[in-house]
């Protein structure tokens, strides 16, 4: 049966003239049969005297069906015009009995709040806990309707729709949800389970509920969340600022109303500082963020410097190694707040009500970052001793990924620095081609990589070009580029053909993975081009291991790929390398490039250097303008590798600066040729070089002739510097000795060497050529009378 009020109203006379809906449930008598009658016809016996006097009190009533009823009687007068009392209103209902049972006192006195409501949702039952918790007592709650007792709320209204989808689906219902209430001053978690009770004939007839403080549970599950949240959210990027943004954003609002980063100075630069001062430390803001657009409560703008003073929870957090936690009244608390305020006046009103804060250390493989302060301002929780914990963890993610993010942008900077220091600053001068380059380092995680290029005078007034790229990236890519490069310059420098060049790098490559240490050496898998023009003869000869085909394109004409033979990469030993020659017209463009120009995975290869050669077709005022418009043409907007471009536009040296003579294997024809050169030095206007070009000449013809083998022939270049070139058909390379007081000969290459500004020895197909460079009095390109 439902327990509800019941309402009577009783004129002055005692009969009875109103009779509720609540009162027919409680008696039994319908309205038709009491209204009009005395009230004293209900009564099971006389009121008791007291009761009559505080209008309040237990009272006996006859049941229709003859049996007692006991309510309790709460009597309203009502007033007439006058003043006068004209009657009463009263309002019954069932007394709070005590269950003697067992199970009752279970009820009423279990530590869980409890409760039973009828099919209506109004109150049937409360015990002890339920009343501490909505703060009234049962008496107060029996009869009244659910949203009657407590705030109008999402909250309510989803526990209304639980109850009423017990009576309705007559199944137990278990929810979670998270509210307070008018006992409480906050927001508390409850595990709520709902069933429904049956009498013995089965008919359901009310449902109970019990509601389990889950509270403590509920935000652990919030800080672990958290922490999982962080593993994801923290150190997307290797960027420290961008890092300790993350973390400040990962805090507000949900663990603070205001946080900020501040790091020690050391960790933004190259240097490390790993101890911390004892007194006073600086540290310097680098992110922060409220519950309030724009940070109004900041009082030190990102980027400045603070300094904490000793006893202040940030200061004392680095020095002790662990979170400090401190709350309004506390001195350092005041302390801080003070300092806020002082230092940023116009802040002052958005941290009224400040009163809780936690400054927690950054610290990461044993050395000390920075701190992270968390604020609470809105939220009504205080931090605690299991926040200290939470934040120590979350700190100590944060630091790893913080520390991380300087690890790399330490090492990123060292390997670009390494890198330029070993690729060349300033191309060396040169007469056969002009060059423009471009180099630009990728902005992946990956960081820097292994690709060089470089120009390399070599005798003859040739040059030769060169383009590669180390697998991998940092500072063992770099290193490794730089090892090449020598291994490369140092080659080229003994003039050999591309095909035999990269043969020798191949094998020294393959030398250094076999006598490295068991990792991984980082010049595996590594490319090479090496070409060599000559301008004397126009001609380009080019061999690649693993490399991409240089594009050309010929004057007035489209860019197209040089058809060659690729190779296999360094490192892979046994197999050879292939050389290309072509002849080049004065003014073809060359361009020799690194893969991270035209390969990236979301693009087509083939495509991207199709783009490459249109933009190589297009008019260009210089080499210069066009090496910005390929890679504004063709470099995607992220690359994820570097980007190496040279390009260089031949030149050819004309007859008028080249002199060539067959010389028969005769020593009597040396003073013939001495007198040659003189006279052709003589045309170019030369005639301040004509003594140290006869001697060299006159040893270099005449060591031909004595050691060497026909054919014999000697040839002088006017390049920027005067070059003499004596070849003949012998393979034997001459060198340098010391020369005894009383030997006939030997001191010929010596005094070559000792008069020239360099010479070497080159090998070629029919023999060698020895050469020697002299520098000219008029600079790279004398003025003649021809």
């Amino acid at each position: 049966m439902e327990r509800v009020a019941a309402t009577a109203v009783i004129d002055a006379l005692g009969r009875v003239t109103g009779w509720s809906e609540g009162a027919r449930m409680l008696t039994g008598h319908r309205p038709e049969e009491v209204v009009g009658k005395p009230a004293a016809d209900l009564l099971a016996e006389a009121v008791p005297a007291r009761t009559l006097t505080a209008r309040t009190g237990t009272v006996a009533l006859r049941h229709a069906d003859g049996r007692r009823v006991e309510v309790t009687l709460t009597a309203c007068p009502v007033l007439g015009p006058d003043g006068t009392t004209t009657g009463h209103v009263l309002t019954a209902d069932r007394p709070r009995q005590t269950d003697p049972t067992l199970a009752g006192q279970a009820f009423q006195q279990a530590s869980t709040a409890m409760a039973v409501f009828d099919v209506r949702q109004h109150y049937l039952r409360a015990n002890d806990a339920a009343c501490r918790l909505l703060g009234v007592p049962e008496e107060a709650l029996l009869g009244r309707f659910l949203l009657d007792t407590v705030e109008e709320a999402p909250h309510s209204e989803g526990f209304l729709r639980h109850l009423r989808q017990v009576v309705e689906t007559g199944r137990p219902v278990r929810y979670e949800t998270s509210t307070g209430g008018p006992a409480l001053n906050q927001d508390h978690a409850w595990n709520i389970e709902m069933w429904p009770l049956r009498d013995p004939a089965g008919e359901l007839t009310a449902v109970a509920l019990a509601a389990f403080d889950s509270t403590e549970e509920y935000l652990a599950r919030l800080r672990l969340a958290l922490l999982n949240e962080a593993a994801t959210a923290i150190g997307t990027t290797l960027d420290v600022v961008r890092t300790a943004e993350e973390l400040v954003e990962l805090l507000v609002p949900r663990y603070a109303d205001f946080a900020s980063v501040d790091l020690l100075d050391w960790v933004l630069g190259a240097e490390e500082l790993p101890t911390v001062p004892e007194g006073d430390i600086a540290l310097r803001r680098v992110a922060h963020g409220s519950v309030t657009a724009g940070t109004p409560e900041a009082a030190v703008r990102l980027g400045d410097a603070e300094v904490h003073p000793a006893a202040s929870p940030p200061a004392r957090a680095l020095r002790e190694r662990r979170a400090v936690v401190s709350q309004a009244g506390d001195p350092e608390f005041r302390r801080w707040v003070e300092q806020r305020n002082t230092l940023s006046p116009a802040g002052r009103p958005y941290r009224r009500g400040v009163h809780s804060m936690i400054a927690v250390p950054l610290q990461a493989r044993g050395v000390l970052l920075g701190a992270v302060v968390g604020v609470r301002m809105r939220h009504p929780d205080d931090y605690v001793i299991d926040d200290t914990v939470f934040a120590e963890e979350l700190a100590s993610r944060a630091a790893v990924c913080i520390d991380n993010a300087r690890r790399f942008a330490r090492e990123r900077s060292t390997a670009l620095a390494l890198q330029h220091s070993l690729l060349p600053s300033g191309l060396p001068g040169q007469a056969a081609v002009e060059v423009a380059h471009r180099y630009l380092p990728c902005g992946s995680l990956a960081g820097i990589g292994g690709d060089w290029f470089d120009v390399i005078p070599l005798s003859g007034s040739r040059v030769g070009l060169v383009v590669g790229d180390v697998v991998g990236h940092g500072i063992r890519s770099s290193a490794t580029m730089g090892r090449l490069r020598t291994a490369v310059r140092t080659l080229a420098d003994v003039d050999l053909p591309p095909d035999e060049l990269l043969t020798h790098l191949d094998d020294l490559v393959t030398h250094l993975a076999a006598d490295g240490p068991g990792e991984e050496v980082a010049e595996l898998g590594a490319t090479c081009l090496y070409a060599v023009y000559d301008p004397v003869s126009r001609r380009l000869s080019l061999a690649a291991a693993g490399h991409l085909a240089p594009a050309i394109v010929l004057p007035g004409g489209e860019a197209t790929l040089i058809p060659m033979t690729a190779g296999p990469p360094l490192g892979v030993g046994g197999l050879p390398f292939e050389a290309t020659e072509l002849e080049l017209p004065e003014g073809a463009v060359v361009a020799l490039y690194t893969d991270g120009l035209v390969e990236d995975r979301d693009r087509d290869v083939d495509r991207a250097t199709e783009e490459m050669c249109r933009a190589l077709s297009a008019p260009a005022d210089s080499l210069e303008s066009l090496s910005d418009n390929v890679l504004k043409a063709v470099m995607p907007e992220q690359p994820a590798d570097d980007v190496a471009l040279l390009l260089v536009r031949t030149r050819a040296l004309g007859a008028d600066r080249v002199a060539t003579w067959d010389v028969p294997p005769d020593p009597a024809q040396v003073a013939h040729f001495r007198q040659a050169a003189t006279e052709q030095l003589t045309a170019w206007g030369l005639d301040e070089a004509a003594f140290v070009t006869e001697l060299v000449v006159s040893e270099l013809v005449t060591n031909a002739i004595r050691y060497g083998e026909p054919p014999i022939q000697l040839r002088l270049i006017r390049d920027r510097a005067l070059i003499c070139e004596v070849a003949d058909g012998s393979s034997t390379s001459p060198h340098l000795r010391r020369a005894h007081a009383y030997d006939e000969g030997g001191r010929g290459l010596l005094l070559v060497a000792q008069l020239t500004q360099r010479w070497g020895s080159r090998q070629t197909d029919s023999g060698k050529t020895i050469w020697a460079e002299q520098p000219l009095p008029e600079g790279p390109f004398p003025v003649t009378d021809e």
